[in-house]
């Protein structure tokens, strides 16, 4: 109790000044980062989408390939190139739609929170605050661009509870642009979808729920094609074979126990993997437990003793915390399906393909994670409502 009557205080004091402390916060947080990396910072595929961006820019040429799954990337690139803004131009650009995204996170939550404040500080905080998260506002990567879409999505989708034309527009513009961003930007429009099928099951009649359903049936194929085009260029029976759960990285592979089973020549990417986990069942499971293990719990090999141990007593708890704001039906369903969903989906897109040596598949379910983590704060201590509005 003396606890709660210092946070309680604490609440009353900052309640007037809080939108504005986390102005400062974030402007502290993108300065600190640019002041780390000295600027734009270059990494791992930074190159490559530099080079993509470069040939549209100079002379609207969209090269065959890998790098063609993360077209809209490249195209933001191209954009500040052709203005003869460069890498500071790109990094501005994510700076301005991060800090948007931001304002969106907090405006979202504080309608799923009925008007109060101190959820919608926190998730944003949070947000605000997190280096796995904020760190990619610097880099020349499609993190950065990936989360805001993200967060923007989920503010679009809280919007359009209010009714009208408009805010459908908006969702299903940003779902489309967050589908282009990254080859796994899907998992945000299928939660996205689920959350709405979820809210047409619960009509009466359940007209437009079978009829959406039955859309989807006739679409199926055209699905099946576009997977099998994402998943063309991603050498995942490689990584299968070498045990990886990170890509390239030796350390904690798993080693099968017998001969593998491998899918005959010319069968497709998704059949694959099919074929793969069908016929190496224990090993294939392995895989995926290792898999989610490195991909949800923050922790690497090469890690420091600090970095791990931050991850245990911070990210694991707001875990928790997540899970007992996932259970509050009181929040409006769908937001609480697609919060749910996307890092669900995320986690099960790891699982089947590879997590990275860094937190890059991380870093853009984390803002959900933080979401789901306020509110599961303000569900627990539901006696600061009063002080929160």
């Amino acid at each position: 109790m003396q606890f709660l009557s210092v946070v309680q205080r604490l609440a009353q004091r900052l309640g007037p000044r809080h939108r504005a402390l986390l102005g400062a916060l974030w402007a502290v947080a993108q300065a600190g980062f640019l002041w780390k990396f000295r600027g734009p910072h270059f990494a791992n595929d930074s190159y490559n989408y530099f080079d993509y961006a470069t040939a549209i820019a100079g002379r609207g040429y969209f090269g065959p390939g890998h790098y063609r799954r993360y077209v809209l990337y490249p195209l933001f690139e191209s954009a500040w190139l052709w203005l003869g803004a460069g890498p500071w131009g790109i990094v501005a650009g994510q700076l301005v739609l991060s800090g948007l995204a931001a304002g969106a996170l907090y405006g979202a939550v504080r309608r799923l929170a009925g008007g109060a404040w101190g959820p919608a500080a926190l998730a944003t905080g949070l947000f605000m605050v997190w280096p796995d998260v904020q760190q990619f506002n610097a880099y020349l990567l499609t993190e950065s661009l990936f989360i805001s879409l993200s967060v923007l999505s989920l503010a679009a989708l809280v919007r359009v509870r209010g009714g009208g034309w408009g805010p459908w527009a908006v969702l299903l513009g940003l779902l489309v642009l967050t589908a282009l961003a990254r080859p796994n930007g899907f998992v945000v429009a299928l939660a996205a979808a689920l959350a709405g099928l979820a809210a047409l099951r619960r009509r009466p009649g359940r007209r437009a729920f079978w009829a959406v359903l039955g859309a989807l049936a006739l679409v199926a194929p055209l699905l099946w094609q576009v997977l099998n085009y994402q998943m063309a260029t991603f050498g995942l029976l490689d990584t299968y074979q070498r045990g990886e759960l990170m890509y390239l990285v030796p350390q904690w592979a798993v080693h099968p126990a017998a001969p593998l089973h491998l899918p005959p020549p010319g069968t497709g990417p998704a059949l694959r993997v099919a074929y793969f986990a069908a016929h190496n069942p224990g090993f294939f499971g392995r895989l995926v437990l290792g898999k989610l293990f490195v991909f949800a719990s923050g922790l690497k090999p090469h890690y420091s003793l600090l970095h791990r141990m931050a991850n245990v007593l911070l990210l694991w708890p707001l875990y928790g915390l997540a899970v007992r704001g996932a259970r509050w039906r009181e929040i409006w369903a769908p937001a609480r399906i697609f919060l749910i969903g996307v890092p669900l989906l995320q986690a099960a897109v790891v699982a089947l393909t590879v997590d990275d040596y860094d937190v890059r598949f991380l870093a853009p379910v984390l803002p959900f994670v933080f979401v789901l983590a306020a509110l599961g704060v303000w569900k627990s201590w539901g006696n600061m409502d009063k002080l929160n509005r």
